[in-house]
């Protein structure tokens, strides 16, 4: 079993929570629900009251048939029995029907609050779990959580209706009742050793279809790359190896669970035995009636069944356990950007301060050391250096995807750790390499960032960009639908609407992440029509490995391995002659020559 369980680790995030914290936790959602709940406590009573009727009536009638039979009553006895039912039958009815709202509402309540947990996590959360991983914490676990509940809420009308006949059994025959409730603890000791490798199971099993969905979610996403190389057949091997697993683990949690009852049932055969010989006995020494008997026999079905479903459920209970902790584990996750306070932020300046900034994402290898840099309020700032420098982590510092390690960063010398982070984000405006696009029409992904704006403001921030040439390659204009991840749209295209977007933004500061280092120079040309009225008025950070989208910055930072080794406009850098001016003649120049042929062809 080892060899399975491999790769089945929990994520860093995930705690173990004891059965009464999950529980206290669970109830917790069913709080707001509670007269809800009181209704259904009321029906399952009167339910399992008319259940504990039905045999008793039975059992009376036997004898009163048997006693004296000249004065039974026949139509009468069918009439009681009828009632009974039907009363029986509306009560669980209305138990289904508000159990089933109820369940539906607090399912609904978690897998929200599931969502907004996922949307709270630091982008760091996202480099180390995979989405398909995420995503499967909130569909799958919290629809397991669901069911659990349900199961539990009809295990409490069987558990009212064995407490309920024995308490009348007591008043039949104590001995005969005594028998029946001895081998009741075998039973539940048998199911509870079940608990430990059961829990153990149901999670390697949650983990493993987290894993299968991960696989998915990712082989779908990357479909365009594995055709390009010929990969589909090694992308079904893949597959084919995580679902095994998950098949293998599922095996022996169907084994773990197919086990139990065999077992429980077996045990519970000898108890009927028992009551049978020694119901008999006591028949034959006319100690019971034979209705009384009749209804020991009844209560044997009555009693094992729930009993047995109260034992092996605190073993399914486990399979809603475990994907509660997964769900709570999210939840609970421990966010590694943290506010020290929760300050609106309006009216931004856009002054920025890195104060002796010690950063890394991995622990060990540091990417800023004692990095200072100040960026004065509406000044245009370009960013240059090779791949690893530093530059990329600077901008989402800025944005406050990561938490540093040490020292400051300060936005119009407030601190920027007691911002509101919605609110600070909100004077922000990024567009990267490869923007992302919703599915929705171009008008739906440039209004992203105002929802409130109108479709003329819309259109006129379209045709700020490229004086609007470019909607004319769009088959509906503004009415194109870009498809899922903007896929029915090229990269230059996807960055015209990224810029629009932010336009309409209108942003205090403005940060370009080497947003035109994947697209043709003619696209470009259009891009820096729009990127003049993005860095006009506003602090801007350009990141860039064209000479066109820095050249004209006010100053241009050259880093290394996170350390600023030239600052200075671009005619200074090539009068220094330094690393800026190296770069410049190895790889902008050769860049500019090319734009030059690509307009002269």
């Amino acid at each position: 079993m080892g060899f399975i369980m491999d790769g089945l680790n929990a994520e860093d995030y995930d705690r173990n929570y004891t059965d009464t914290e999950l529980v206290r936790r669970i109830l917790g959602y069913f709080r707001p629900h509670l007269p809800k709940m009181v209704i259904v406590a009321v029906v399952v009573f009167l339910s399992s009251t008319m259940d504990l009727i039905l045999p008793i009536v039975i059992s009376t009638a036997i004898d009163q048939l048997t006693l004296s039979p000249e004065t039974f009553d026949p139509v009468g006895t069918a009439a009681i029995l009828a009632l009974v039912a039907s009363v029986g039958w509306v009560a669980n009815a209305i138990r289904q029907w508000l159990s089933a709202e109820a369940v539906g509402d607090v399912t609904l309540e978690l897998r929200e609050d599931a969502f907004n947990a996922v949307t709270e996590r630091d982008m760091s959360f996202y480099d180390t779990y995979p989405t398909g991983k995420v995503v499967s914490r909130v569909l799958s676990d919290t629809q397991a959580f669901s069911e659990t509940v349900r199961l539990t809420i009809n295990l409490m009308s069987q558990l009212l209706l064995v407490v309920l006949l024995i308490l009348y059994l007591f008043t039949v025959n104590v001995q005969m009742t005594l028998i029946l409730i001895a081998i009741m603890p075998f039973i539940i000791y048998t199911a509870l050793k079940f608990r430990t490798i059961a829990r153990k199971t149901v999670t390697n099993s949650r983990r493993q279809l987290a894993t299968v969905n991960a696989h998915v979610q990712e082989s779908i996403s990357g479909i365009s790359v594995a055709k390009a190389f010929r990969r589909e057949y090694m992308m079904y091997d893949e597959f084919n190896e995580v679902n095994n697993k998950y098949y293998d683990v599922e095996k022996i949690n169907g084994f773990v669970f197919g086990a139990i009852f065999p077992v429980l049932i077996s045990i519970a055969g000898f108890g009927v035995s028992a009551i049978v010989w020694f119901g008999i006995n006591l028949a034959q020494q006319q100690v019971l009636t034979a209705g009384e008997w009749f209804l020991f026999i009844q209560g044997m079905g009555m009693i094992w069944f729930p009993i047995t479903s109260i034992a092996s459920f605190w073993s399914q209970f486990q399979l809603g356990l475990a994907a509660g902790e997964r769900v709570f584990a999210l939840l609970d996750a421990e966010p590694k950007v943290k506010q020290e306070a929760d300050e609106k932020v309006q009216d931004v300046k856009g002054k920025i301060n890195f104060e002796d900034m010690d950063f890394h994402y991995v622990e060990g290898e540091p990417v800023l050391q004692k990095f200072n840099l100040t960026i004065r309020a509406g000044e245009t700032l370009a960013f240059v250096g090779h791949t690893g420098s530093g530059k990329s982590s600077i901008a989402k510092l800025i944005n406050r995807f990561y938490e540093y390690q040490g020292g400051s960063l300060k936005i119009d010398d407030r601190d920027i750790r007691s911002f509101n982070l919605p609110s600070y984000r909100s004077q922000l405006g990024v567009v990267t390499q490869t923007p992302f696009l919703f599915d929705g029409t171009v008008m739906d992904n440039i209004r992203y960032g105002r929802p409130e704006a109108t479709d003329a403001e819309v259109e006129a921030v379209a045709n700020q960009v490229g004086r609007g040439d470019w909607l004319v390659s769009l088959q509906d204009g503004l009415q194109t639908q870009v498809g899922e991840r903007g896929s029915s749209l090229s990269m230059g295209q996807r960055q015209l609407v990224a810029i629009a977007r932010v336009l309409l933004q209108n942003p205090a500061i403005f940060i370009l992440d080497e947003a035109t280092a994947s697209i043709d120079p003619l696209t470009e040309t259009l891009i820096q029509e729009g990127l003049e009225v993005l860095l006009g008025n506003r602090t801007s950070i350009v990141i860039a490995h064209r000479l066109s989208t820095i050249q004209n910055a006010d100053r241009i930072i050259v880093l290394d391995h996170g350390n600023i080794i030239e600052s200075g406009t671009h005619d200074q850098l090539m009068e220094q002659g330094g690393h800026y001016a190296t770069l410049y003649d190895s790889y902008f120049r050769h860049q500019s020559l090319d734009y030059i042929e690509s307009l002269a062809g």
